[in-house]
């Protein structure tokens, strides 16, 4: 079906507004979609979060639709080149959507980059994770977690401040330069919580206070942590994003055994957002793409990928997620403590971290 031959149809449908309210409405965007015949992604690489089989989903449902995939391996910032080098450019070069780190939303609306969309799940999603207007919303999120090699380590920490303990001599690390690294400049912003500090510049001091005592007690590694550094025993303990642990747990396929704890104090978010952009040549194949990834169906592809889709909770409250998903990754209940940091308290924590540590802790991270 070509476009050409429905351009009356789509005059008499028209972009649809803001939100799709009922099942009339999902079957005029459906019928809209088809008439484009395309969807254009990027920075979408199969092997993250599922991307591959959430897209391969996408495809199944709607045959009609052809996904045009963009520069998987692109990062947030050329995202948004891609949108302002296009936006007069109606071709299969111009991106219809973007999945940008979280300071990237607000950047992309600033600078009309993008336009508004409410799924029809919009409610389920949470206040903190989304731009009112629904210009950008959240999509999927890790946590702050610990990766435990068990051979070595007996009774794992449950807690940040269990870190410091005598039995974790020479055993934690970080996964990467908290003066550089947002994975490790955000463990010490969850370190920093739970030893009492509001999330901002009092979560960047408190958690370097706590990053001193562990290296006081002779337990902090300063070499940057890794799945290889883990099985080899060189850091038998490291903090970084659950979604990366999960990953490295199944690569090592159980030599060594690893466990993922979810820390029972200090649970910190790290959000990836979605967006439509303002000059999408495909805009009701943009919406209809993100009314299946805000499905139950689009929203367990990414947790198949250890990636926690943002409507997690409201999830396995409705009993909607397969016990064997669940069974794969750390206790439903550890997340419900997740906080999720707005970009000026990250902006703070990161500040203080990065231009105290070398004075607080003193422990210079490396390869």
């Amino acid at each position: 079906m070509t476009i050409q031959s429905t351009a009356a149809g789509l005059a008499a449908i028209g972009l649809l507004s803001a939100s799709v309210a009922s099942a009339q409405d999902m079957a005029a965007l459906e019928q809209a979609a088809k008439a484009e015949g395309m969807l254009t992604t990027i920075a979408l690489p199969h092997d993250w979060c599922g991307y591959g089989a959430v897209i391969d989903g996408f495809k199944a449902k709607y045959p009609e639709i052809k996904v045009n995939e963009l520069n998987p391996d692109a990062g947030s910032a050329d995202e948004l080149e891609a949108i302002r080098a296009n936006k007069d450019n109606k071709g299969p070069q111009a991106p219809d959507v973007i999945d940008v780190g979280l300071s990237f939303g607000p950047q992309a609306k600033a600078e009309g980059l993008i336009q508004p969309y409410k799924v029809a799940t919009w409610d389920t999603i949470p206040e903190d994770a989304k731009d009112a207007e629904g210009y950008w919303y959240g999509d999927y999120y890790g946590v702050m977690a610990f990766g435990v090699n068990s051979d070595l380590i007996e009774q794992a920490p449950k807690t940040w401040k269990d870190l410091s303990k005598p039995e974790y001599s020479s055993a934690f690390a970080l996964a990467g330069d908290p003066r550089a690294s947002a994975q490790a400049i955000i463990s010490v912003m969850a370190a920093g919580i739970a030893n009492g500090g509001e999330p901002g510049e009092a979560s960047g001091q408190k958690g370097m206070e706590l990053m001193a005592a562990v290296n006081k007690a002779g337990n902090f590694v300063p070499v940057i942590g890794k799945s290889a550094t883990i099985a080899q025993g060189a850091t038998p303990i490291v903090t970084a994003w659950d979604y990366n642990l999960l990953s490295w747990r199944d690569g090592l396929k159980g030599n060594p055994p690893v466990e993922v704890i979810i820390p029972e104090d200090g649970v910190v978010a790290g959000v990836y957002v979605q967006a439509i952009s303002a000059h999408a040549p495909h805009p009701n194949a943009a919406k209809l793409w993100m009314e299946y990834l805000y499905s139950d169906e689009g929203q367990l592809g990414w947790l198949k990928g250890y990636c926690h889709p943002i409507r997690f909770n409201d999830l396995v409250k409705s009993g909607k997620v397969p016990q064997e998903l669940l069974d794969a990754l750390p206790p439903a209940a550890s997340y419900e403590k997740a906080i999720f940091p707005t970009l000026a308290q990250q902006e703070a924590n990161k500040k203080v971290v990065t231009e105290g540590w070398d004075k607080v802790v003193g422990a210079a991270v490396k390869e």
